[in-house]
């Protein structure tokens, strides 16, 4: 697991005091923390350096709010987030999400997984899988998307990082993060865009015919590029080394793209498809 700092930690390495750093919090959602079990902050030791990125930026003059603007548009990933369903619920609170049963969620992240694999040549996949004995389940597929994707990345319950050639790369999440109650799938590049992201309720059945995920999708190419860019966010606070596979275009925004309806009506055909198929 990657290093986690307190909030006197985070000031003793840069300097910016206590007092000070909950204020750039509060008001520019600035540095980014993690909440653990208990509701208390940690910060990824990868805010040391943004941090000092805004004092330096302070320095030369920029108000802070142009400093922690750019800050985060120099970073290759997005803003921290305690998972991709609740970084997509607070930044997108129009989304609506469905009570869905593991039983069609399955067939529905086929569905979506399999379109993003035929439309989705150079593209970034983000898969959170829970456990890895679910990953170990579709990982001949996902081996399949990393032949023609630019980055694969799975997320789950793994014993240590891995990045196998001509594979996902395989970023474990520990079980009290709260990406481990999250199932999700995240499609983003050149002439695809499809996310799916699903938060599994408190007190679900160990069986998987009792468990239920509050599901939210999208094919919005700016909804998408947000929760590729906090999935990889959540992978680079694990994995500090992915931060050197992502590609620039990460964090640019998304280009408005003419064939939506087109994507929609595709996606959601082959999704009833599916369903169906599995009963």
């Amino acid at each position: 697991m990657n290093e986690l700092l307190t909030i006197g930690q985070l000031a003793e390495r840069t300097g910016v005091q206590p007092g000070t750093l909950r204020i750039w919090e509060q008001r520019h959602d600035f540095p980014h923390a993690e909440r653990l079990p208990s509701g208390h902050r940690r910060y990824p030791v990868d805010q040391v350096e943004r941090v000092l990125e805004v004092v330096r930026a302070r320095e030369s003059g920029l108000s802070l709010a142009a400093a922690v603007e750019r800050a985060n548009r120099d970073s290759p990933v997005a803003p921290g987030a305690p998972s991709i369903f609740a970084g997509l619920r607070k930044r997108r609170p129009d989304l609506a999400p469905y009570p869905v049963p593991k039983r069609m969620l399955v067939p529905i992240s086929h569905a979506m997984e399999d379109e993003c694999s035929a439309r989705g040549g150079g593209a970034i996949l983000v898969g959170s899988f829970q456990r890895e004995r679910f990953y170990r389940q579709a990982e001949p597929r996902w081996r399949a998307f990393a032949r023609t994707a630019e980055l694969t990345v799975a997320l789950g319950d793994f014993e240590r990082p891995r990045a196998p050639k001509g594979a996902p790369i395989e970023i474990p999440i520990d079980r009290s993060h709260p990406l481990s109650r999250e199932w999700a799938i995240v499609c983003d590049g050149p002439g695809v865009s499809a996310c799916l992201a699903g938060w599994e309720r408190p007190g679900s059945p160990e069986d998987d015919a009792g468990r239920v995920f509050e599901m939210l999708w999208s094919v919005e190419p700016d909804v998408v590029r947000e929760a590729a860019r906090i999935g990889l966010d959540l992978a680079a606070t694990q994995w500090p080394k992915l931060r050197e596979l992502v590609p620039e275009w990460i964090s640019q925004p998304a280009a408005a793209d003419a064939s939506a309806v087109e994507r929609v009506t595709a996606l959601t055909n082959r999704m009833l498809a599916y369903v169906s198929a599995a009963g």
